[in-house]
């Protein structure tokens, strides 16, 4: 059996094989095509040089979603509310972003209120019909909409959540009027309360629908023309998977599709090696992924934004920061030299590139300091060219009079691990966690270069480095389990609520989910059930999410869970009553995983050198020793400073670092203590 996963980043799309016969891994890169992603993709497949037609499973990281957002480019969305709601996307919240900038703006809705049209309809809280639909309301709205190519439409009634009736039966009569649009509601994309949260995400899930669909329409045709016959997994960013056509439903599921994968990925990588704490960090050639992993649990959350949008369905706890090997280094207004967040992407593409690209960046810079070599074939196909790296970095030095071009070369370095840096801090000692206490797994393209510097800054000691860093992420999205996640808002004292009325919610909630997932193909035997709950004190507005386990046998049981929740989160509990709002069930379908061989690399360490070059660190330049990764052999040790090249990353172990090679082939690289 043959396995495919795939991942589309902003300069390069990943491809990893599995060959389940021979439990081999290859890979595979190729330039992504930011007009077309189906071509970068296909491309990259083709460089596997695998029948598709023998591939069974194929797994597929996206930031279509995540691109369309950011960029403004998705979908022109018109609305149908509730009567009297018109307003609810803009007043938003009324907390202020910028607290000391009275001249700052408010973010402008998805949908502006000129495209959003009244409903005479109305349900109560529980669910119970205040004031029927008339399906001639929806009909006369629709008629107002004018025709688009490519529309798309979201319904977001009044309290649908306790009752989807009026939404669903609005969905039906607009499928018919504005046929070819893409219609979603907020009852499917996301049943909970809070309107403002819940319009602002089922916008945002019509904001990029219609891409979305034709995207991956255009990529199974495409496939099926090659030869592939099985189905397409969607990597979404719960950091599970999901079909193709579940993708298309509701494509803000995905839009941290691509991080989410290496994220799931260093923790099956923790888990081989039992190291449980682990902090993250996905170097690519646009930014840098970030995530603090405890106890070997993905750090799933429902408070994540999208640029400046808030996005409440599940998704990783991923930070990313604008600094990538494309990442641009530039001059200030004061000759300040800063580096990110715009970069050159795939086309041009750095300056080394040769492809038109003059502004210097931090992938030229590595170049010129000798950490890549420009005889390396990036991607397995493209040649850098380090005298267009020179240039570039000296055109900016120009404005920098007395500063040697490779002392702004190791500056740019420097100012980009210090944004890396902040962002790891952001998500760890802002939030109560000790770095120290951590492991680095480095991945990505560019992730293993600057790892040791990220390290020292952090003084975290240890750091992995898996195997194929550069198509890790796409690795991940090959061996995340199928999951869906399902929310019911209900409120219930705990103190005036019986177990027993509390479990037969969350049996409902199994035996949905259940359903959903049998007709993916997911044996019932297959299927393991994570319970939570949104849980808060009597009096407070937010609620704080509570895991619970599997048999959770008292209702002491849920408050105590609560109150060690609230201890950790704001260094207090109470013995005051609390109360539940929110059930939650990740359902998750266990997949296949591909065992990984022993590591085969072969010969010895006096033999594993293919040369030597000169390297900048700390200043100087020192005469280092450059090795091949695959032939470093199991148990093997480097001191620094070296280099460790492979296709696709390579591996900076600077003075006072030492590497090893474990089993399975990744790298622990340590500080040396003397």
């Amino acid at each position: 059996m043959l396995w495919v996963g795939v991942d589309v980043g902003g300069t390069f799309t990943d491809a990893v094989l599995y060959d389940e016969a021979a439990t081999e891994l290859r890979y595979a890169k190729a330039p992504s095509t930011p007009a077309n992603p189906t071509e970068g993709v296909l491309h990259a497949l083709q460089r596997l040089d695998v029948p598709l037609k023998e591939v069974r499973r194929l797994v597929h990281g996206v930031t279509i979603g995540t691109n369309a957002i950011l960029e403004r480019k998705g979908a022109e969305v018109w609305m149908l509310t509730t009567e009297g709601f018109r307003d609810v996307l803009e007043i938003a919240r009324t907390n202020r972003t910028e607290l000391y900038n009275i001249k700052s703006l408010k973010t402008p809705p998805l949908v502006p209120r000129t495209r959003t049209l009244e409903i005479r309809e109305r349900l109560m809280y529980d669910g119970s019909v205040r004031i029927a639909l008339d399906a001639r309301d929806v009909r006369a709205a629709a008629e107002k909409i004018p025709p688009l190519d490519n529309g798309a439409l979201a319904i977001c009634f009044l309290h649908s959540y306790a009752n989807p009736v009026h939404e669903q039966a609005a969905a039906k009569i607009v499928r018919e009027t504005l046929n070819g649009w893409f219609v979603c509601t907020s009852s499917d994309v996301l049943p909970q309360f809070r309107e403002y949260e819940r319009f602002n995400t089922t916008a945002l899930n019509a904001y990029v629908g219609p891409l979305m669909a034709r995207y991956l329409a255009t990529l199974r045709e495409r496939l099926a023309e090659r030869g592939y016959e099985g189905q397409v997994f969607i990597m979404t960013s719960n950091g599970g998977v999901s079909t193709a056509e579940r993708a298309a439903r509701l494509p803000i599921s995905t839009v941290l599709s691509g991080p989410a994968g290496g994220v799931a990925a260093a923790v099956r990588l923790g888990s081989l090696l039992g190291t449980r704490d682990l902090i993250t960090c996905d170097m690519g050639g646009t930014s840098t992924d970030v995530c603090l992993i405890e106890g070997l649990r993905l750090p799933v959350t429902n408070e994540q934004f999208i640029g400046q949008y808030a996005n409440r369905t599940p998704q990783i706890q991923i930070t990313s920061v604008g600094a990538g090997g494309g990442s641009i280094a530039w001059l200030d207004a004061g000759d300040i030299l800063m580096v990110g967040p715009r970069s050159a992407g795939a086309d041009p593409g750095p300056a080394c590139y040769g492809r038109g690209g003059s502004e210097p960046t931090v992938t030229d810079a590595n170049l010129l300091l000798g950490r890549l070599s420009p005889e390396t074939l990036l991607g397995g196909r493209l040649r850098l060219d380090g005298d267009l790296a020179r240039e570039a970095l000296a055109r900016l030095g120009e404005r920098l009079p007395g500063l040697e071009t490779h002392a702004l070369a190791e500056g740019v370095i420097r100012i980009a691990v210090v944004r890396m840096v902040s962002a790891i801090k952001q998500i760890s000692i802002a939030k109560g966690y000790d770095p120290r206490d951590f492991a680095l797994v480095a991945y990505g393209g560019a992730g293993p270069m600057h790892a040791a510097f990220i390290a020292e800054e952090l003084e975290i000691p240890r750091i992995l480095v898996p195997l194929g860093p550069g198509n890790f992420a796409a690795f991940g999205s090959l061996i995340s389990d199928i999951r869906h996640d399902y929310v019911r808002t209900r409120t219930l004292q705990t103190r005036q609520t019986a177990l027993t009325e509390i479990l037969a919610v969350f049996a409902d909630m199994e035996k949905e989910a259940g359903a959903n997932l049998a007709t993916e193909g997911v044996a019932l035997a297959d299927i393991d059930y994570a319970p939570s709950l949104g849980m808060r004190y009597l009096g407070q507005s937010w609620e704080l999410q509570v895991d619970l386990p599997r048999a959770v046998d008292s209702i002491a049981a849920i408050e105590t869970a609560f109150g060690e929740v609230h201890q950790r989160r704001f260094g207090h509990k109470g013995d005051e009553p609390a109360e539940i709002v929110n059930f939650r069930i990740a359902a998750v379908g266990r997949v296949a995983k591909p065992e990984l061989p022993a590591w085969r690399g072969g010969g010895s360490l006096p033999a594993a050198p293919q040369g030597r070059r000169s390297v900048y660190f700390d200043g100087s330049f020192q005469e280092v020793s450059v090795y091949e990764r695959d032939r470093l052999p199991a148990a093997a040790m480097l001191a620094g400073p070296a280099i460790i090249e492979e296709n696709g990353a390579t591996t900076v172990v600077p003075p006072r670092w030492r590497a090893v090679v474990l089993e399975f082939g990744d790298l622990l690289m340590e500080r040396e203590t003397s």
